[in-house]
């Protein structure tokens, strides 16, 4: 097959003068060039597009390909990871991972967790607010935990998203809400273990290939799994198999969600245990990371016995089942 790889290169948008932060869930070359290196080893032939602004002006072109492999996250709006996978649709090619629905929907964790809610999988109650009148409206018991609802990689999350009472949530509502009033989602902090589970597949063909639990060194600056904690997760972080139980539980209430979200070929599920040890969903990752060294995915399938080779293998051959066959 011919293969196009979409994707948004950190470096270029660092060079448009964007912070480290805001181009922190784009990827470096080095996981372009590893997804390549595995597609020419499956015997496919690839072409680099880039961004969405590369493929639209491709496309235009006359250019065509058997299928995308998309990791484009996108840089404007609660829509910006459906974006290529719209554009692809409207010129009937197909793609890697979710569509544009899917991808829609997980961005914004509240009404990705009012959907799982809906499917009585447990994940903490919430409340979205806007504004400090919003504020007043929060009816949760404390300790809270305070996040933005539509970014990832720990975007946004510090230790003072951790707050314990109506005058810490609009502290740190108002610091969050310093650069605009982005919609923040507020939860019930659960006090448990913390794991992230990774799927592979899609629909009742979906399969997870593990969790790992995720371990605070006593040199950490931080107690919350932050964007700084993420980004020095050498320096900070250790990961660790779970019991055999655990990760069965935890393993069975992630595929369920996979499945309820209708998430395809690849990611991720955040977990988090309440106080009585019962795993919650605490969010989806449609997109997962696919540096080969250093993103979650990965990490946690090379702990539980799968290379990367395997999880890309896995990924096509997901995604060629939606390849309309030649007539």
């Amino acid at each position: 097959m011919r293969i196009g790889l979409t994707y948004d290169l950190r470096s270029d948008y660092l060079k448009e003068g964007f912070s480290e932060e805001e181009t922190a869930e784009f990827d470096k070359e080095s996981t372009v060039e590893a997804i390549e290196r595995e597609l020419h080893f499956l015997g496919h032939s690839t072409e680099k597009i880039g961004h969405i602004r590369n493929l639209t002006q491709k496309l235009v072109e006359g250019k065509r390909w058997d299928l995308v492999f998309n990791i484009s996250e996108g840089m404007f709006g609660i829509g910006r990871e459906a974006q290529v996978p719209a554009i692809l649709d409207a010129y009937s090619i197909p793609y890697t991972f979710s569509d544009p629905l899917v991808l829609a929907l997980t961005l914004h964790k509240g009404m990705t967790k009012h959907i799982i809610r809906d499917c009585r999988i447990p994940t903490p109650d919430f409340a979205i607010v806007e504004s400090e009148k919003d504020l007043e409206k929060v009816n949760l018991p404390y300790p809270l935990f305070v996040k933005p609802n539509a970014e990832g990689s720990g975007k946004g999350i510090s230790n003072n998203s951790k707050v314990k009472n109506l005058e810490e949530l609009k502290a740190t509502c108002s610091e969050k809400w310093k650069n605009g009033n982005i919609p923040l989602l507020v939860e019930t902090y659960l006090p448990g273990r913390e794991f992230t589970v990774g799927i592979l597949g899609s629909g009742e063909e979906s399969f997870s290939v593990g969790a790992m639990e995720v371990l605070f060194r006593s040199t950490a600056k931080e107690s919350v799994y932050s964007y700084d904690m993420k980004t020095n997760y050498e320096q900070f972080i250790d990961y660790a198999l779970p019991e055999t139980e655990v990760m069965s539980s935890c393993c069975e209430m992630a595929l369920n969600a996979w499945k309820a979200l209708g998430c395809r070929d690849g990611g991720r599920i955040d977990v988090r245990m309440d106080a009585d040890g019962i795993p919650n969903f605490m969010e989806v990752n449609p997109l997962a990371g696919l540096n080969d060294i250093t993103s979650d995915l990965p990490i946690l399938a090379r702990m539980n016995g799968y290379d990367y080779s395997f999880i890309i293998k896995t990924i096509i051959d997901s995604a060629k089942k939606r390849i309309p066959s030649k007539k």
